[in-house]
């Protein structure tokens, strides 16, 4: 049930265009609540307006967008307010400078984004098969090293993508990194869809600004580095580039097997230089838009104005714990007399009282210069150094003042069961756990720059491949009961952009990874060469050697004899391995099925403005409705939208003049453009609603009837292709060569979906049409993993029972 909002804010501080954007959101939701809308699209829908389903079915997560990480106190002070009003009292700091709000009651999801938008903050495209929150260094500006500011052009990029016409039908979730220099860890662009680097140029005697573009990287279940684009990209290319980028991808991006539809599988397939020819031919064909370095013109309206000027630490006496929090949070900046300060987040979490105490300390010493990080922490920039003293107080005061920033005991985790669908183990309560237990064992100052990051499930939320040590949340069975693990990935690091991911080295129980983590680190500070990094040690160190220091945390008593070991950490019940559908990008749903949907919802507001007798503007609205259907249509021919007469003209061309659209009802559009809508009263207004209730109604019809022909002929190649295999002659063997096995996994006491998914990774290795032999039990793996694996497009060969398990002969496919 919704709650009646009593926090002020100024309602006419939001846009216009943003208002209306949230009314449609409001009307769709009730539209979908009152069954006037497919499920499937209202999911997409709320996905794109960053309403994400949660593990209990009945609540909502919300996801805010904060473009390259930048908060004011306006805003931190009304992030609390929402918070407190509509959510748990947490604002969650993700590893893509979001903010996440758990446990929100649907109805009130539209009160949220007004009140949010108030002060310039936006749930828009924060979800589901679109560009997701542009991400960039928070010390950008800053930073002693980095070649130029990339704010101005990481937020230009944001805005110009949010809603692009072109950015609109991907086949997955794209995302965008910025970083300002190639060395550190901040921007990570060697992990994203688009990283770009700042980098100058001398261009025929004068230094220019662009960047070094990276495409194509991605972490997920199988993690892919980012290829190099170009070198040096202008910065008045950058939009224009990425936009092309966006358009191939939506040209050639995998539309049925989402495990293969991110942008790191295109590139995969055609490769670079194919993949570099074919942006650069569409970047050709577009139209030339001014907003693509209008931006550039007013560079300096980014510039940050320090509230103080710089000084220097007098040597004065400090508080009781200042030293040791200046030593790991706080650095220098390259302008003199000024630090940038790390707001250690435990979890990435603050309650709603601690982030109003922030905005009134950023007013006190750094104004608006605010930035929440991809670690889930947040910096405050331009702190006078004379200040450091007392800001550590007053930080200390409301429990913001933790030392160990960026170290071993400053972990990232994603949700994981908390919260997450897809969740299969308690990321974050392993992560409570080890921070607390290596604080207690006086460990976090032991090594510099160590990152431990933990996933609840194989997709990287937590971004566990470019940890030092990572973790992913996995499961055995062992006897009757199932025990919560953990798969060790190694090898990785954030330095260079992400420049290393890491490997899968063994399972290991929750409760042993402690001493797991002392025994490999204490090695390290025993046994390292020099200033050799612990990445480089555990690469001289060996995995055969990991893996003998992992077999004695393999065994874990039994039920019977210890029945902590079945719970999860910080859970007090027994553990289930209990996963759903996840929403982390949505279905593909169709353009042209979400254009559809969008008739029939302006169709819906014209009758209502036609009841309150709103004649021109009930026309209009009908208007619009027949515009959508004929764009949506349009989309199944691969043209996509430029203006109404655009539409209208095309429209005529391929489904008007070809027979595919009646004709009594196509020709109201044709009418339409002719019409004078200021001209309308309560009879044209009616006749106007009638008419455009007719062409969508048809615009459904004729693309269900291409839907139909779509299946048919799919089921008459599926007829075809089963005829020719059955014309074959089979040839029985008695035994299989076992020289004929490429691969193989024993996958006994795995449960699902790991068993899957191990088999998945497995097979991305192989050559298409090798085999893989996997062993697994039966029950659910047998029901579930060939099922899964058939989708994937791989060829079951073989199947036989053996005992209690069943052998399967996979043949890689395409």
């Amino acid at each position: 049930m919704a709650i009646e909002s009593v926090g002020a804010y100024d309602a006419s501080a939001i846009p216009s265009d943003v208002a209306r954007e949230i009314e449609v959101y409001e009307i769709q939701l009730g539209r979908a609540q009152a069954g006037q809308v497919e499920e499937i699209n209202f999911t997409e829908f709320r996905l794109r307006h960053g309403v994400y389903g949660q593990r209990d079915d009945r609540s909502q997560m919300i996801r805010v967008k904060i473009p390259f990480g930048g908060l004011t106190a306006d805003q931190l002070e009304m992030l609390a307010d929402v918070a407190e009003e509509f959510s748990d009292n947490i604002i969650h700091i993700t590893t893509r400078q979001d903010v996440q709000y758990h446990y929100v009651d649907i109805n009130n999801t539209p009160e949220l984004m007004k009140r949010l938008a108030s002060v310039g903050i936006t749930t828009k495209e924060a979800c589901g098969n679109v560009v997701r929150n542009v991400t960039a260094c928070p010390l950008t500006g800053v930073c002693q090293d980095e070649s130029f500011d990339v704010t101005p052009y990481s937020k230009a990029l944001s805005a110009f993508l949010l809603g692009h016409p072109d950015a609109q039908d991907f086949g997955r979730k794209f995302k965008i990194a910025f970083s300002g220099c190639e060395e550190h860890p901040c921007g990570l662009a060697n992990m994203h869809d688009i990283g770009a680097v700042a980098a100058v140029k001398e261009v025929d005697g004068e230094e220019k600004k662009g960047f070094r573009l990276y495409v194509g990287g991605g972490l997920g279940a199988v993690p892919h580095q980012a290829k190099i684009f170009d070198d040096f990209v202008p910065a008045e290319e950058l939009l224009p580039i990425s936009q092309s980028i966006c358009r191939v991808f939506t040209r050639l991006g995998e539309r049925k097997n989402r495990n293969k539809a991110r942008l790191k599988f295109v590139i995969a397939k055609y490769g670079i230089d194919e993949f570099r020819k074919l942006v650069l031919e569409d970047r050709e064909t577009l139209r030339h838009d001014p907003a693509w370095t209008e931006y550039l013109d007013n560079l300096d309206a980014y510039d940050e104005t320090p509230l103080k000027p710089p000084t220097q630490l007098n040597g004065a006496s400090n508080p009781e714990g200042f030293d040791e929090w200046y030593k790991s949070n706080v650095r220098l900046q390259r302008q003199p007399g000024y630090a940038f300060v790390t707001i250690t987040l435990p979890l990435g979490d603050l309650t709603a009282d601690q982030t109003r105490s922030l905005a009134d300390i950023s007013r006190k010493y750094v104004k608006d210069t605010i930035r929440a990080t991809v670690e889930q922490n947040i910096v405050l920039r331009w702190v006078t150094m004379t200040d450091l003293p007392a800001l550590y107080k007053e930080l200390t005061e409301v429990g913001l003042g933790d030392p160990g920033a960026e170290s071993l005991v400053d972990i990232t985790a994603c949700p994981g069961t908390d919260s997450c669908k897809l969740g299969v183990s308690s990321s974050r309560g392993l992560a409570a756990h080890l921070r607390t237990h290596f604080i207690e064992a006086g460990h976090q100052e032991d090594i510099k720059d160590f990152r431990i990051k933990i996933s609840g499930c194989p997709n990287s939320c937590g971004q566990h491949h470019i940890a030092n040590i990572g973790f992913f949340g996995s499961s055995r069975r062992i006897g009757e009961h199932i025990a919560p693990y953990y798969q060790v990935l190694l090898g990785g690091h954030m330095i260079e952009n992400a420049s290393s991911y890491g490997l899968a080295t063994g399972k290991i129980h929750g409760k042993y990874i402690p001493d797991f983590i002392e025994e490999l680190t204490g090695r390290y500070s025993d046994e390292k060469d020099g200033e050799e990094t612990f990445t480089d040690y555990v690469a001289r160190l060996g995995k055969a050697e990991i893996k003998q220091m992992l077999t004695k945390y393999d065994k874990i008593p039994t039920y019977e004899e210890a029945p902590e070991f079945y719970v999860d950490t910080g859970d007090t019940k027994d553990y289930q391995l209990k996963t759903g559908v996840g929403e982390c990008a949505g279905e593909v749903v169709a353009l042209v099925s979400m254009k559809l949907d969008e008739a029939d919802r302006l169709i819906y507001e014209s009758g209502l403005d036609l009841e309150k007798g709103e004649y021109q503007q009930s026309a209009e609205l009908a208007f619009n409705a027949m515009i959508r259907a004929a764009d949506g249509l349009l989309t199944t021919v691969g043209l996509q939208y430029i203006d109404d007469g655009t539409t209208v003209n095309e429209f005529r061309t391929h489904f008007f003049e070809g027979g595919a659209f009646f004709p009594g009802y196509g020709a109201h559009i044709f009418k339409a453009t002719e019409e004078d809508e200021s001209t309308f009263n309560q009879e044209l207004s009616h006749r106007r609603v009638e008419e455009a209730t007719l062409f969508v109604e048809e615009s459904h019809n004729v693309y269900n009837r291409m839907r139909i022909k779509q299946e048919e002929e799919e089921a008459s190649r599926k007829k075809s292709r089963k005829s020719r295999t059955a014309a074959k002659p089979k040839v029985v063997k008695e035994s299989k060569n076992v020289d004929e096995i490429a691969d193989s996994l024993d996958l006994k006491g795995v449960a699902c979906p790991f068993n899957y998914v191990q088999a998945k990774v497995r097979l991305e290795t192989m050559d298409v049409g090798q085999l893989l032999e996997i062993t697994i039990d039966d029950g659910e793996p047998i029901e579930n993993v060939p099922v899964s694996l058939s989708n994937d497009g791989h060829e079951i060969l073989d199947t036989k029972k053996i005992g209690k398990h069943y052998r399967l002969t996979i043949k890689k496919g395409e």
